[in-house]
This record gives C-alpha cells, structure tokens and sequence, in this order.
C-alpha cells in the first residue's frame, strides 16, 4: 500500500506499508521533491529477485496511473494535491 502526494507534477511525500522498512524510508526520502517524470524514469522496471517488480517499480506504476487520472481531468489535477491509495499484491512479504 503507498499514499503519494503529488502537487504541480512534483513528488511531495510517499509513504509505503509493508516492505523493507529501511528501503521504504530510503525511496520516500529520495523522490520527495522530485519531478514525476523523472521517478518514473529512474524507477520503473527495477526487479526485486526476480519477481519482475519491486517497492520503486510500483512507485513509478503508481505515480504513472496518477499522470493519467490527472489528464482524464483535463490536467486540473496538476494544481491539486493528489492523495491515491495503491494496494501491492505478490512481492512484498509480509
């Protein structure tokens, strides 16, 4: 589970349940303040042994669906914070 808030395509603050506690730490702590774009690209793909995702893939899968959401909108969402709630499923062991 992740809660982003996102406000004017800058990452404000991520939090992740579950996981590692120190890597959920580390990534909140390093995109906070970073542009949406470039988490994504940073982040998207890594693998976590061999699962074929990871905490910071999800990261950059979710903040991908935010993108979009705020488009559909017609971009409205780029001047408003959004808060989304994302459920991990199959490679965070609990």
């Amino acid at each position: 589970e992740m809660i982003i808030d996102v406000e004017n395509d800058i990452v404000k603050s991520v939090e992740i349940i579950g996981g590692c506690d120190g890597n959920r730490q580390g990534i909140s702590m390093l995109v906070s303040g970073m542009n949406i774009d470039d988490v994504i690209k940073r982040l998207k793909g890594i693998d976590c042994r061999g699962r074929g995702t990871s905490c910071p893939d999800q990261l950059a899968r979710a903040l991908e669906k935010i993108k979009k959401m705020s488009l559909k909108i017609g971009g409205i969402a780029f001047g408003v914070i959004i808060m989304i709630m994302i459920i991990l499923s199959n490679f965070i062991e609990f």
